[in-house]
Order: C-alpha cells, then sequence, then structure tokens
C-alpha cells in the first residue's frame, strides 16, 4: 500500500493565485499617493473671495489677476494695461468666442476689478468670468 496515492495530488494547480498580483497593485499605490503629495504645480497666492454659488466655467483662454497691490497678471506673468489689450486682441484674432477669467484677490480695490472687467469689454470679449472660492452654504432648520 506504499504507493497507493489517497490525497488525489494528482492534479496540476487549476487556479490563479491573485494574491501577488494584489500585493504589487497596493505597493505601486502607496507609491504613487506619497509621489504626488510632492507635485505642486507652481502658482500665485491669490486670496479669493468666497461665495456660496457660482458655476464651474470651462478652461478659459485668458487668466487675468489682479493682485492685492494693483498688480496685472496675464497667465502668471506680469503685464501691463498696454500689453494686455495686446494679448487680449491677438487672442481674440485666434478665438472669436473668447473666454476671460478674471481674478481678484479679497484685499483689491473693487476699482481695480472693474477696470479689467472695462478693458476686456473694449477689446471685444463679451463672454468674462468672476473666479471665486466656493464656501459650503449654511442649512437653516
Amino acid at each position: 500500500m506504499a504507493g497507493t496515492r489517497l490525497s488525489g495530488d494528482d492534479e496540476g494547480m487549476t487556479e490563479i493565485n491573485i494574491l501577488p498580483l494584489v500585493d504589487i497593485i497596493l505597493v505601486v499605490l502607496i507609491i504613487f499617493m506619497v509621489t504626488t503629495s510632492y507635485i505642486v504645480s507652481p502658482s500665485i497666492k491669490v486670496n479669493l473671495p468666497d461665495a456660496a454659488t457660482g458655476d464651474a466655467t470651462a478652461p478659459s483662454s485668458l487668466a487675468i489677476t489682479v493682485t492685492a497691490d494693483g498688480q496685472l497678471l496675464l497667465d502668471g506673468v506680469p503685464i501691463d494695461e498696454a500689453g494686455l489689450r495686446a494679448a487680449v486682441r491677438a487672442a481674440k484674432a485666434k478665438n472669436k468666442d473668447l473666454v476671460c477669467l478674471i481674478a481678484g484677490d479679497k484685499e483689491s480695490r473693487h476699482g481695480d476689478v472693474t477696470h479689467l472687467i472695462d478693458v476686456v469689454k473694449q477689446e471685444g470679449v463679451a463672454k468674462f468670468a468672476i473666479n471665486i472660492e466656493p464656501t459650503p452654504v449654511a442649512v437653516t432648520p
């Protein structure tokens, strides 16, 4: 009876062991989560005003910012009003449906933002959006 097998181990392995695959995916996920915290896009710190309402806008062709000290930025690059007018004209010539996203620092003067809107409208841009920082709406019972 020493030659008989009772356990039935004659069959090959018919199941796929996915545990090593799951381990590898979890390690890759952890590496991805750790490295994404170090990837930071360069940005200009602007303290946007809060608003409870507002719609998401499509990516704009031109992002214009007024800082707290009244400096104008076009797509993050400092620019003067004449340069801004030329850039808006050039972008308007390429795209008739140009959209300008205007961001004004919370500490900037209302007149600076109003003047910027007026400049954009004078150059023929009919569509513009004011950039805000959304805040949660308080619900009263």
